[in-house]
């Protein structure tokens, strides 16, 4: 069975929507994060794609793709964003725009795509046809972030991220 990084991968349509506006880089050299991190659990950490202002997705633990994934901003900040990369797809996907929706509310997420759709008027026809070439069905948003501040904020507990030089815990990006 194919993986999910590879079908990514070999589908432009689906690059160029998670690259922008999913600020999403499954670029190999992309995995290493701007700094030296571990998770307080000891568990494994492995970098596998980054965004254009130094921040990294990580798989957390053993396995492949079902693996939790974590999302690390370059400024001390983190979160569990998805357990597995299918959930983190349909997250980029249908709201590109999760780093900036603080309330998880649909009226900031309307107004957040609003804001998308004006600069990107064809945003949904592109989004549309990058899930189809990877054969993924699309959540609502009001779904896709509810599951998002489900997973951060009660798996997301048990994982913590940890700038190592000085043992410090990064802050939490999505608040209860």
């Amino acid at each position: 069975m194919q993986s999910l990084i590879t079908a990514v991968l070999e589908h432009d349509e689906a690059v160029d929507f998670l690259a922008w506006p999913g600020d999403f880089d499954l670029d190999l050299d992309r995995g290493d994060h701007v700094e030296e991190v571990h998770l307080a659990s000891g568990a494994a950490l492995e970098g596998f794609a980054g965004d254009g202002a130094g921040g990294t997705y990580f798989f957390c633990g053993e396995g492949g793709e079902e693996r939790p994934v974590l999302y690390a901003d370059s400024e001390g900040g983190a979160a569990l964003v998805a357990i597995g990369l299918p959930e983190l797809l349909r997250l980029l996907l249908v709201a590109p725009w999760w780093r900036d929706c603080r309330a998880f509310t649909g009226e900031e997420s309307r107004e957040l795509a609003a804001d998308y759709l004006e600069d990107m008027p064809d945003l949904v026809v592109r989004r549309d046809r990058a899930a189809e070439a990877l054969g993924i069905d699309l959540p609502s948003e009001a779904e896709v972030l509810a599951r998002l501040h489900e997973v951060a904020t009660r798996a997301g507990r048990d994982f913590v991220l940890v700038f190592t030089p000085e043992n410090t815990p990064y802050t939490p990006l999505v608040r209860s």
